[in-house]
């Protein structure tokens, strides 16, 4: 059985309230799961104590029977201490969208016409 710790969404809409649980990772979302390990409360400030509550020793027991823990489970574990950092590398985050990279062209193609048509009058 392949386990996955997640999120499972509650609260109303527009008011999101997840519950951190140890679930099969072919139940859906916000379906059956094995247990309850904390609660994610993204409405509070971050600071704030209350926002991210898990039971670390269950968390941890979890972990050691080799259930694979979402992206931002991931990441909420390396802020408690309990992984180390992961390397992330996105290199296509700052690269401009094809209708972006095709206005670029374009302009690019005007300026070296202007070029060329300025330097022929001379």
């Amino acid at each position: 059985m392949a386990m996955k710790i997640r999120l499972a969404r509650g609260g109303s809409k527009k008011r999101p309230f997840y519950r951190i649980v140890a679930a099969d990772s072919r139940m859906p979302r916000d379906g059956r799961f094995i247990e309850k390990l904390g609660t994610y409360n993204p409405l509070l400030p971050k600071d704030s104590e209350e926002r991210v509550k898990m039971d670390m020793e269950r968390v941890q027991y979890w972990l050691d029977q080799g259930a694979q823990p979402t992206d931002r489970i991931a990441r909420m574990l390396e802020a408690a201490g309990v992984r180390e950092k992961a390397e992330r590398n996105n290199p296509k985050k700052g690269t401009p969208g094809k209708k972006a990279q095709e206005r670029a062209e374009e302009k690019a193609a005007k300026a070296a016409e202007a070029a060329e048509a300025a330097a022929d009058a001379e």
